[in-house]
């Protein structure tokens, strides 16, 4: 069987969307949303019919005292084609000035697993993925890129033991 990588990240925001001290990230969306579309190794990204996931409820138990929790889910061909991605300029521009937009989260805010090929996750997959990544750590069923685990059925790393350590270069820089 062949695998994507599926990957979901959530934001606890600061003010509605609506709000003008959200202006600049709101501006973002539609140029990063379609740089990840024509990304390589880009496969299929979680959006209603206005382009992307504002409007989708999910994580509504994680709000805490924000004024509302925002989901990214996204799927795509390998590890290293999300983390290019993530961590190229375009996006990386945006991660910098998270902090104005959004509250800190303490626990994970991020979940990679691998779904087959065409599946297309949940918001309910991906509430599973966070809680269980929050309950276990990284697991074959939920992990990071800093601590991530092969395709079912590979016998490369560790398909069966330890998380395999991300590269040095994919952590956050802001």
């Amino acid at each position: 069987m062949a695998w994507e990588l599926a990957q979901v990240n959530i934001g606890r925001l600061r003010a509605p969307l609506d709000d003008p001290a959200l202006a600049d990230f709101v501006a973002a969306l539609e140029p990063v949303n379609a740089a990840a579309d024509a990304a390589p190794g880009f496969r299929w990204r979680l959006a209603t019919e206005d382009g992307d996931a504002t409007a989708i409820r999910a994580f509504e138990w994680d709000a805490a005292d924000s004024a509302g929790v925002i989901v990214n889910m996204s799927t795509w061909d390998s590890l290293d084609s999300l983390a290019a991605f993530t961590f190229g300029e375009l996006h990386r521009a945006v991660l910098r000035r998270r902090r104005e937009w959004f509250e800190r989260i303490s626990e994970a805010y991020t979940a990679l697993w691998w779904v087959p090929v065409g599946e297309r996750p949940t918001t309910a997959n991906a509430e599973a993925r966070i809680r269980h990544l929050r309950l276990h750590g990284p697991t074959p069923t939920a992990f990071t890129l800093r601590a991530s685990f092969p395709p079912p059925e590979s016998t490369a790393g560790g398909a069966t033991g330890a998380p395999d350590p991300g590269h040095d270069d994919w952590l956050c820089p802001a």
